[in-house]
């Protein structure tokens, strides 16, 4: 069955179900009553059910039908509740012809009911309850999907994981048992004698990690904020000092950064830290941890994970970092050179980012991971990819640091923390030269912090570990564990329904990008465009944004003539309001309305200045629309783009590398007025920054000769 199909059965579907609950009304039956006598679960029920049957005991239960089947003068239905499932019987004779014909005729599969009842065993040898009264408690408009089929979309899934959760029981148990992970994590360290704090979620600086932080503007005090990217490491390090000695926190972190089966930009960490003790102490309590959720949550040590087996019973051998790259690569990351560690890592085919040591040697020990089962101990990272602990006596370049890995993966970090005032203000100098380089996964620098270590701070162990390590142990990717991953807004409404029930019920479908009318084929844009751009530099930028929507399209599979007549026409207007930027896409509307282009491709070309307070007149809009956000991330990056051409010494686009690239979006002071955030606008499409890079720097490529460059 077609998309189309589905979606115009769904429609009769709510016609019918809206038809029902017009007739509800008229009956005076409230379909969404506040109250319900429920007295009794599902599970307990099928726990006790001989006892209940013996006694005829009247039980009162509530929950959503699953199915109906109707057979002349008996109707069963399957009622789920949070608990379990059981089956309901109605029977004409028993509860009269009027209430049995109002349940067959008006009550479907999704509703909510009340029903009470007593307990009995069908001639199939089904445990049922025989229904001899009902309550209608939520009329559902919208059919649930097939009892056998399911949501196999992913996204779908994830979308709607009511649904998700409501037909798979699989998902239902490993959400129980994410919840059991976490009470178990609380009580260890609760019998440890840790003390659980909360600390700030808003912070100025995003120390304890390295990560590329969410920012937002705090209006009272008028400064820029971050969504913390660690549970409270340079906080809780502050409580040591202040005479705590054993803390721990349980919350949310946040990190910019893209998704994997490993990542998340929101997930839930727990970090410790332990005064008086060091980075053996910690190893020591971590497998003990470990080992207790392992038992307490699965029943078992033993686990599956990425194709790989491990027993957390098993030794945990301690695998120094330095040794392991060495022995896998050939690479000593002590004293390779940045250019020794580039070619390694491009004859390893091993995709990286940033061109400093920093990140490559992080590239270097992620390529050499994944083939270590564990469990194991990594332990001595370099001082340079370990800004917050302590050197090792042997060796002032490695640490006391220590990672647990599993299947592969890095599932836990900590450390003997640095407590040395003035080694700390260095490391931090040293973080603050990567920022200004353009690395934005650099750790922010906290001098506030470094000004708590000259009072004074105990030695102290720090770590933590996160839902990471829950997905690992059910070898599911983390999305997958997480109840209510983000997602982009979805313009279109599967189904709709023309059925108004006293002006209550109206549904307005946004058109989705393929069934935009733009009114003009190419060629009659082409005319506008040459008759209104005459500007040499003008005429450049236009056509290198249709490049890169054409070539935008034609990666999300869209009608790239369309993508590309938008990227055409976007600036229509410019030549007139350049030097009169208020009125930048109003004066399009008058040229574009005189041109007879429809609405769908004039509302379009506005949305590239949405939110915008230098230009337009749509402040108050934010863009929706995969290909309003393709829009103003293809116009801003040209700019980019010919800028870095400009800077070759022969000015040519083929002499522009990709790394390069990649290089000056980071750095903000190059082609200031490229606003990155407009460029970043392109992963609410779904592409990532250096995909577009990618294929932006290609389509540019591509038409060289026309802009001459």
């Amino acid at each position: 069955m077609s998309n189309n199909e589905q979606n115009q059965n769904i429609n009769q579907e709510m016609n019918d179900r809206l038809k029902k609950l017009k007739r509800l009304k008229e009956l005076k039956i409230n379909p969404y009553p506040a109250k319900t006598k429920k007295k009794i679960l599902v599970s307990k029920i099928l726990d006790n059910f001989d006892k209940f049957e013996k006694e005829a005991k009247k039980l009162i239960l509530a929950g959503r039908l699953m199915s109906k089947r109707t057979h002349g003068n008996l109707t069963f239905c399957d009622l789920q509740d949070s608990e379990g499932r059981i089956q309901l019987a109605f029977s004409k004779n028993d509860l009269g012809v009027d209430k049995y014909k109002k349940f067959v005729k008006l009550i479907d599969m999704g509703d909510f009911i009340e029903a009470s009842g007593t307990a009995f065993v069908t001639h199939k040898g089904e445990k049922s309850i025989m229904v001899n009264k009902w309550t209608l408690l939520t009329k559902a408009i919208r059919p649930l999907p097939d009892k056998y089929h399911g949501l196999k979309d992913e996204e779908d899934r994830f979308r709607k994981r009511y649904l998700d959760l409501l037909l798979n029981k699989e998902a239902r148990e490993i959400f129980k048992k994410k919840s059991l992970f976490w009470d178990v994590t609380r009580n260890f360290m609760k019998k440890q004698g840790f003390f659980e704090v909360e600390t700030p979620t808003l912070e100025t600086t995003t120390g304890g990690a390295e990560a590329n932080p969410f920012k937002t503007k705090h209006k009272d005090f008028g400064i820029d904020v971050y969504l913390r990217i660690s549970i409270g490491e340079l906080w809780q390090k502050r409580l040591m000092a202040a005479g705590f000695e054993k803390t721990f926190e349980i919350g949310k972190a946040y990190r910019n950064e893209g998704s994997s089966p490993d990542h998340i930009q929101e997930f839930t960490n727990m970090e410790f830290y332990w005064a008086y003790a060091d980075y053996k102490d910690g190893m020591k309590l971590v497998e003990k941890l470990y080992k207790e959720i392992a038992m307490k949550v699965f029943g078992t040590t033993k686990f599956e994970s990425k194709g790989m087996l491990f027993d957390l019973s098993d030794k945990w051998p301690m695998i120094d970092y330095r040794d392991e790259i060495l022995k896998q690569t050939g690479i000593d990351v002590i004293k390779a050179t940045e250019k020794e560690m580039e070619a390694k890592l491009t004859e390893l085919q091993v995709k990286y980012d940033g061109e400093n040591k920093e990140r490559m040697t992080d590239s270097l020990w992620k390529y050499c991971r994944k083939s270590i089962a564990g469990p194991a101990f990594l332990v001595h990272h370099p001082k340079l990819v370990s800004p917050l602990a302590k050197s090792t006596k042997k060796n002032l370049n490695l640490t006391e640091r220590f990672q647990i890995i599993l299947a592969g993966t890095e599932i836990g970090n900590g450390y003997s923390e640095l407590n040395n005032p003035i080694e700390q203000k260095k490391r931090f100098d040293v973080q603050q030269e990567l920022i200004e380089s353009g690395d934005e996964e650099a750790m922010m620098p906290d001098y506030e912090f470094v000004e708590m270590l000259e009072y004074g701070m105990p030695p102290t162990c720090g770590f933590g570990f996160g839902e990471r390590l829950f997905s690992v142990m059910v070898d599911k990717p983390i999305r997958e564990t997480t109840l209510f991953p983000l997602l982009r807004p979805k313009m279109e409404i599967t189904a709709s329904t023309n059925v108004k029930i006293d002006a209550e019920v109206s549904v307005e479908v946004e058109k989705p990008d393929n069934k935009l009318d733009f009114g003009v084929d190419y060629k009659r844009a082409r005319e506008i465009f040459d008759k209104y751009i005459t500007d040499e530099i003008t005429r450049f930028h236009m056509i290198e944004s249709e490049a890169i929507m054409r070539a935008l399209a034609k990666h999300f599979g869209e009608d790239e003539e369309k993508w590309g007549i938008a990227g055409l026409l976007h600036d229509i207007d410019w030549q007139e309001t350049k030097n009169d930027v208020k009125n930048h896409t109003v004066k399009a509307v008058e040229i574009l309305k005189s041109e007879g282009v429809s609405d769908d491709l004039i509302n379009l070309v506005k949305s590239h200045t949405y939110g915008s307070d230098m230009c337009g007149d749509c402040q108050d809009k934010v863009r929706s629309r995969r290909i309003e956000h393709a829009l103003v991330a293809a116009e801003t990056l040209t700019g980019l783009i010919v800028a870095n051409a400009l800077m070759q010494p022969d000015k040519k686009l083929a002499s522009v590398k990709l790394k390069s690239l990649k290089k000056k979006f980071k750095q903000k002071a190059f082609a200031a007025n490229c606003n990155r955030e407009l460029i970043k606008e392109i992963e609410k499409t779904g592409l990532s920054v250096d995909d577009f890079l990618d294929i932006g720097l290609k389509a540019l490529q591509n038409i060289s000769s026309e802009i001459n460059l």
